[in-house]
């Protein structure tokens, strides 16, 4: 199975078994973060949920670093990773995000998001993070979440 197919027909978060990804699980159903990035979680040892991906060409801005859009792209879909736990099997969507662009990310860099939920216990979710680039700060970001139920049918 490769880097991209994970285990599991249910379209969910799948574990990926080979390469690089290996250990780590990425969102089945979701086909735009798949475009993206694709993008991958896992739970650290610590109790820590860390979000990751890798840089490629397709992820550059014209000046040759990773596009803004790209960054907050991700760091949309590192609040969910970060407020796993929170979110206790719902839904949720984004009601705000805020981003600081703190240095430049470049092709070939492992880019990871790590973070808190600085409130929680409702239906709305406060997180903020940092998204790294090899170790070095590339983007600091808050976020609010809202968590929703299934669209009901007309």
């Amino acid at each position: 199975m490769s880097e991209n197919e994970a285990v599991g027909a249910s379209g969910g978060l799948g574990l990926v078994t080979e390469g690089e990804w290996a250990g780590w699980s990425t969102w089945q159903s979701d086909a735009f973060e798949q475009r993206a990035g694709p993008f991958y979680e896992r739970l650290e040892e610590d109790g820590t949920r860390v979000a990751a991906f890798r840089a490629e060409a397709r992820h550059m801005n014209g000046a040759g670093f990773m596009h803004g859009g790209c960054l907050l792209t991700f760091a949309d879909s590192a609040i969910f990773t970060i407020a796993n736990d929170e979110m206790a099997g719902s839904m949720g969507v984004t009601m705000n995000l805020s981003g600081d662009f703190l240095d430049a990310a470049r092709e070939g860099q492992l880019i990871e998001a790590r973070g808190e939920v600085t409130r929680g216990g409702g239906k709305t979710i406060y997180v903020r993070g940092l998204a790294t680039a090899d170790g070095q700060p590339v983007l600091s970001f808050t976020a609010i979440i809202r968590k929703v139920g299934p669209r009901k049918s007309k």
